[in-house]
């Protein structure tokens, strides 16, 4: 794939999964919002008709005080009524109404008293419609059974309602709030009117008069502008007196939060998944593209590497085809012997390839028996030694150990002795100077083998064990090798449950540590 054009792809799909998160993130806090602002309509209505209600039961409470005091006084000298009398005949229930419609326009003078104010008397003009209903039943024997009521004060038309709390509003005025209602009247009001609407909360309420508390509060109130409202109660313009009743719903916002919290989870586990699998597909593409490249890297490696060996046997062959060559037996042995190395070269490089393929497919047989590490050591040593003599190197050893029997597998681990050895070699400019020493740990053997070499980079240090990793160092072909040895290396280690770390500086040298348990 172009390069640009995969880089375009990613910042398109970036750029989309932002905008998904975003697109989410603005619904669920428009919902909070929504849900918040229905939450402080229904509070705002609920206080509105708890102080309208409250106002209404201190008038109905006067009016009855009222109706009870009208007998014990004098009617005044002037009264005027107009009555209108009136009948309906209900022939299937053999019942007949008369209704009566009367005016009656009274001044009434009523003691201090009655109302419990300090003030010497009232005086009152009722002015309201005071209607009655009579019902006449004829029964079978003709007699009549006749039934009268008279209108109470929550039939009253608001009208009239008005001026009755007209009259009485500048006396209630005068009383101290705690004696013209109580707490617990306010707070089961307030519960009554939570439950018509389906809102089971906590709430603290207080009565506020010119800014300060009153008697009529709970007890843990605090008034908090994000959590409280406040409705006027017991407005007197005349008198520019009135109260304000506070209530603070200290859990609005885990209210509020549990309404949209159930869509705002899904919403979340939904943008997670979309976010995972954007992750992980993101992961492993690049991962591929790498993989890609490395494995390019290796059929170059691999290419290179099978190049010269053929082209050596080749060579070879044509040489004994050479009637001279074939005369001389020196030379005849000698190409023999050339063609075989080769040959045994990329038997090698095969052998390599296929060993890590049954890794990954655990095909590999690995049993294990009690070896001594000192030996596999010098083994290795010894399939390396004319390489590294041949560039006049050498191999120093410091055998510091006691304890050297591991459980292990002979042939494997020498391979794995033998790839380190040859890498060190390899990645040394000059003549191969390397050390292998030993030492015990508590329950461990810890081998360290020590070049002079060309280093690596922190990054290669992190990579190095994984297959195909070859680092770049400008000819991908200057040093031979295709990116499998190390990665034989680890997978066999693991097997053992052995333990290998790598420490290297650039042009300093690298040093590879292992760690064996000890048999016991």
């Amino acid at each position: 794939m172009n390069k640009k054009l995969f880089v375009l792809l990613i910042v398109f799909m970036t750029l989309s999964l932002v905008g998904i998160i975003f697109v989410q993130g603005y619904w669920i806090y428009n919902s909070y919002k929504t849900k918040e602002d229905q939450f402080t309509l229904n509070v705002k209505q609920l206080l509105v008709e708890t102080s309208k209600e409250l106002q209404l039961r201190e008038t109905e409470y006067y009016y009855s005080l009222f109706n009870k005091a009208l007998d014990s006084v004098d009617s005044p000298d002037n009264e005027r009524v107009s009555e209108i009398f009136y009948a309906i005949t209900n022939d299937r229930n053999n019942e007949t109404y008369i209704f009566s419609d009367r005016v009656i326009e009274e001044g009434y003078k009523l003691s201090s008293s009655i109302l419990d104010l300090e003030i010497d008397s009232i005086q009152l003009k009722k002015l309201f419609n005071q209607k009655t209903t009579t019902r006449i039943i004829k029964g079978i024997d003709e007699g009549l059974n006749i039934e009268t009521t008279t209108k109470n004060f929550s039939r009253l038309k608001d009208y009239e309602v008005k001026q009755f709390e007209n009259a009485f509003k500048n006396i209630s005025s005068k009383k101290p709030i705690h004696n013209r209602v109580t707490k617990s009247e306010v707070k089961n009001l307030i519960r009554k009117k939570l439950k018509e609407r389906g809102l089971n909360m906590h709430f603290e309420f207080a009565i506020y008069s010119n800014n300060l508390a009153t008697k009529v509060k709970s007890r843990n109130f605090q008034l908090d502008p994000k959590t409280t409202y406040a409705v006027p109660i017991f407005v007197n313009k005349d008198l520019n007196v009135g109260y304000t009743l506070y209530v603070n719903f200290v859990d609005k916002d885990k209210y509020v939060l549990s309404s949209i919290l159930a869509m705002a989870i899904l919403s979340f586990v939904f943008t997670f998944i979309i976010l995972f699998t954007y992750a992980s597909a993101l992961y492993q593409l690049l991962r591929q593209r790498k993989i890609s490249q490395i494995k390019t890297d290796f059929i170059n490696n691999m290419t290179h590497e099978f190049k010269t060996p053929i082209a050596t046997i080749n060579l070879a062959l044509d040489a004994l085809n050479n009637p001279k060559v074939s005369e001389n037996k020196d030379f005849i042995k000698r190409y023999h012997q050339m063609i075989r190395e080769e040959n045994k070269r990329m038997h090698a490089q095969v052998e390599n390839v296929l060993r890590i393929s049954k890794l990954e497919k655990n095909e590999l047989n690995l049993p294990k028996e009690p070896i001594d590490l000192h030996g596999i050591i010098e083994d290795a040593m010894s399939h390396v030694s004319l390489i590294v003599e041949d560039r006049g190197g050498y191999i120093n050893t410091q055998f510091n150990a006691d304890y050297t029997m591991i459980n292990g597998n002979e042939l494997h681990l020498t391979n794995v002795l033998v790839n380190i050895l040859d890498n060190a070699i390899k990645y040394s400019k000059e003549a191969p100077k390397i050390t292998i020493s030993t030492k015990n740990e508590k329950d461990f053997i810890v081998v360290s083998i020590s070049d002079q070499g060309i280093g690596m980079s922190k990054t290669a240090q992190k990579q190095i064990f994984e297959k195909f990793y070859r680092e770049h160092t400008g000819d991908i072909h200057n040093v031979k090798g295709h990116g499998l040895g190390l990665a034989y290396v680890k997978k066999i280690l693991d097997y053992h449950h052995a333990k290998i770390a790598v420490e290297s500086e650039k042009d300093k040298g690298t040093t590879i540590t292992i760690k064996f348990q000890l048999i016991k």
